[in-house]
């Protein structure tokens, strides 16, 4: 199934490039890179610099970048998603994607 802004929140998100646009802790802003694990209440990041930083969802802000491979829409996207609404086990939210469906 391809990924679209509207139902990125139910797609698995290990492998997406990904960047903390806004968070409640100011020394996570500007962290930026790939996803590499994913917790009920963290991303796990992996920066250009090949360090893993872990990221709270709650109250942090985070822009994905959809490659165009993965994209409805072909071309390369980017989507701004409030942490909050990833608040859940990885397995458990993307499972929901049938309900959304």
């Amino acid at each position: 199934m391809e990924i679209t802004p509207s139902n990125l929140v139910f797609h698995e998100l290990i492998g997406l490039q990904v960047e903390v646009a806004g968070s409640s802790n100011s020394a996570l802003k500007a962290i930026s890179g790939k996803v590499v694990n994913e917790t009920r209440n963290m991303l796990i990041i992996q920066t250009k610099d090949r360090t893993d930083k872990m990221v709270q969802k709650n109250g942090t802000t985070f822009v994905f970048q959809i490659p165009a491979h993965l994209s409805d829409k072909h071309a390369e996207r980017y989507v701004k998603v409030n942490g909050n609404l990833l608040l859940s086990q990885p397995e458990n939210r993307t499972k929901n994607i049938k309900k959304y469906t």
